[in-house]
């Protein structure tokens, strides 16, 4: 089957998470795009319902109604960002055939993901990091890894397939990923380049070590 190069310009999927990114008068919506904004502001440990109530100025009996605890919030922000992005990236890759393609795919639906929901991207990592053991934080790292996984597959099936050198996957995998993953850190918005433009010239810079010349 001919191969084709995708360009950043050529992904027209809609990226966008109900749960992470609500929009209108709906109150558990409101709720969700203020806690995303503190979480990311001040952390997920340094966020608490007192303060998302005072915010949206209800009481903490109107929160409690819709999410009676933070765990609820983590379950709500963080598994559906989480399924959302996952899903968005097997069905943009599913589209395109070779190793090389499907990695800058994944990588650019990824910055797509994080450039259309910067702040639910920030507040979902907050609190995946900072979180205590729960059955929420088990359900987010399965789908981590899955994630995760489907990236070190391309990168192996570009090695089986000659596209790649000889490299360990994971560590090929962290690379790319470190790309996004530290962009909350540096990156602004209304800069020169996009989120998803970084992204674009740093996986060209990586896929070019990664060819078998």
């Amino acid at each position: 089957m001919a191969t084709r190069t995708v360009r950043k310009t050529e992904l027209k999927i809609p990226l966008q998470t109900s749960a992470a990114t609500p929009r209108g008068g709906d109150r558990q919506l409101q709720l969700l795009e203020i806690a995303c904004r503190l979480f990311s502001e001040r952390g997920f440990n340094g966020t608490s319902l007192r303060d998302i109530a005072d915010e949206a100025k209800v009481t903490k009996a109107a929160l409690y109604y819709h999410f009676p605890n933070k765990e609820a919030l983590f379950a709500k922000i963080v598994l559906e960002s989480l399924e959302t992005l996952l899903n968005r990236a097997r069905e943009s890759c599913a589209q395109v055939d070779s190793p090389e393609d499907k990695v800058r795919v994944f990588m650019l639906t990824t910055a797509d993901n994080y450039q259309q929901n910067r702040e639910a991207w920030i507040a979902s990592s907050n609190a995946f990091r900072t979180h205590e053991e729960s059955e929420s934080k088990a359900k987010a790292l399965e789908l981590r890894d899955q994630y995760e996984k489907l990236l070190r597959g391309f990168i192996q099936e570009g090695i089986r397939s000659g596209h790649f050198r000889a490299v360990d996957p994971s560590m090929a995998g962290r690379v790319l990923l470190a790309s996004i993953n530290s962009m909350s850190r540096w990156h602004k918005p209304q800069g020169k380049l996009s989120a998803s433009g970084v992204v674009e010239q740093f996986v060209d810079i990586v896929l070019g070590g990664l060819r078998n010349h």
